[in-house]
């Protein structure tokens, strides 16, 4: 029996514990709904009391008694972007509002820097200049022959190849040199015809027979004749049963096609001899590049087999047609070649300059900062300001660079400590105005003080409806004052927070 009757004591214990709880919770909902009315009252009070107070403070020029600096407005130096008309604990961090003086305002036309501060930070500047810019591009090719300088020594009638002075491909030869040395029994019997033909005009009649010696002159050159070899029959008056072939160019033998004692037909090739006196590089040009490249550009080559020797030449040719492999076009540079060093085969790599407009404005590269998205150049003004341009490029070659817009000639630009410049343009919110970031109040306002995101969150977690968050608001009617932070009223009521400009 006593062990029941005590399980009922406790049964009997919690549930008079519960019907506490229940009328405590009761009695605090209808308390909290009873308050809300002056809640909002207070708050509506609080919201006119900071207006008053802020237009008051616009009327009046503020300014620091200890320093007698007129101020322009408060900050939080962690969020330079909103500004408040007073002083105050800052409702993004918790420290005190740092005030922003007048005199320390960056002027319209830039950042000012000190002197001293200039040389301790390395500042150096450059004038922009009117000239033209040369875009070099550097690309690799192959030696191969001058195709234009290819000659092709063929067979002027049918005969025999009696002796070969060159045998084998590739052979050197000189103007003038000997190559071989022909039997053509055609030109015997044109030689025999114009010989007699000449005694006759001699021993007869000279007027009657002078046509017959002309026609047998023209018979041999139909026949093939060169006009060295038929003066050099009319003046030994002799046939000449051999004929040499000789070389009319220096090069090499690119084909032999002739062996001693062939047969050869009128037309048949003998030789194919190539110049040296100029070759060609196949340079590589890939097609970004191609659009800058015009025939008759003038170019520098280097071999790595001639260390420290620079060919001169120019591009003869573009062939219109991209390699789909490589994605490049090809340019055919013509080099000259003292001495033939220059061989087929070799590796080249051949400097190209393209030359642009005259009248670009150009500046130096190291005074371009580039963010990815746009260029910016730090423009140097008088007085010690330094003010950040957007800019747009062009093109970029031996250290300078194409200003299309934002920079004229004459113009100081920053070359040197540019980015230090930007950091204290950025602390001074120069580059927030350039990059049209908000600096006005409407914009400012969008950021909502501290006490509000925690009177809110009170109001989540309790669940019931806060009246404060509808209650109306006079500054909702101010462009310049916010609200007030709601918070402020635990440091005391006589102690607004600052509102945002």
């Amino acid at each position: 029996m006593s062990r029941r009757a005590y399980v009922l004591g406790i049964c009997a214990a919690g549930a008079l514990a519960a019907v506490v709880y229940v009328a405590f919770e009761a009695g605090v909902q209808r308390a909290r709904h009873d308050a809300a009315p002056s809640a909002a009252s207070s708050i509506v009070a609080t919201a006119s009391t900071a207006d008053r107070v802020a237009s008051s403070a616009r009327q009046a020029t503020p300014g620091d008694a200890t320093t007698g600096r007129r101020v322009l407005y408060w900050h939080d130096p962690m969020v330079p972007g909103p500004k408040f008309d007073k002083p105050g604990k800052s409702p993004f961090m918790d420290m005190q509002l740092v005030p922003v003086y007048a005199d320390d305002a960056p002027p319209a036309d830039g950042v000012p820097i000190d002197p001293r501060v200039q040389q301790s930070l390395g500042i150096r500047t450059a004038r922009a200049v009117t000239g033209s810019l040369s875009t070099a591009i550097s690309v690799v090719g192959n030696v191969a022959y001058n195709e234009r300088d290819i000659v092709v020594v063929q067979a002027r009638s049918n005969g025999f190849v009696e002796k070969l002075f060159v045998r084998a491909a590739l052979d050197p030869v000189r103007k003038g040199q000997r190559l071989a040395e022909l039997y053509v029994p055609e030109w015997i019997a044109a030689q025999e015809e114009y010989l007699e033909a000449k005694r006759l005009r001699t021993d007869v009649d000279a007027l009657a027979l002078g046509g017959l010696a002309d026609a047998a002159a023209q018979r041999m050159r139909l026949a093939g004749m060169t006009e060295e070899l038929i003066r050099e029959v009319d003046a030994k008056g002799a046939v000449q049963s051999r004929f040499t072939v000789t070389s009319p160019i220096d090069g090499v033998v690119g084909e032999l096609s002739a062996r001693e004692g062939m047969t050869i037909a009128s037309g048949a090739p003998l030789f194919r001899l190539n110049g040296l006196a100029t070759v060609w590089v196949n340079a590589e040009v890939p097609e970004a590049a191609a659009a800058g490249l015009r025939p008759g550009m003038s170019v520098e080559a280097r071999t790595p087999a001639l260390a420290g020797v620079v060919f001169k030449g120019h591009v003869s040719a573009i062939v219109p047609e991209v390699n789909p492999a490589t994605r490049t076009l090809k340019a055919r540079v013509e080099l000259a070649n003292p001495g033939g060093r220059l061989v087929p085969g070799m590796f080249a790599t051949v400097d190209l300059k393209t030359a642009r407009r005259s009248d670009a404005v150009l500046v130096p590269s190291e005074a371009v900062i580039r963010t990815g998205t746009r260029a910016i150049v730090i423009l140097a003004h008088a007085g010690g300001r330094f003010a950040p341009v957007e800019v747009k490029i062009g093109d970029e070659s031996d250290g300078r660079t194409e200003i299309r817009d934002g920079v004229r000639a004459g113009d100081e630009v920053v070359v040197s400590g540019q980015f230090l410049i930007d950091s204290e343009a950025n602390l001074k919110s120069a580059l927030r105005r350039m990059d049209g970031a908000p600096e006005t109040a409407g914009d400012a306002m969008k950021v909502a003080p501290a006490g509000e995101h925690d009177h809110a969150m009170h109001a989540q977690h309790s669940g019931g409806h806060d009246p404060t968050m509808h209650a109306p608001n006079p500054a909702d009617h101010d462009p310049i004052h916010a609200a007030p932070t709601p918070g402020a009223h635990e440091h005391g009521a006589h102690n607004p927070a600052p509102a945002v400009r």
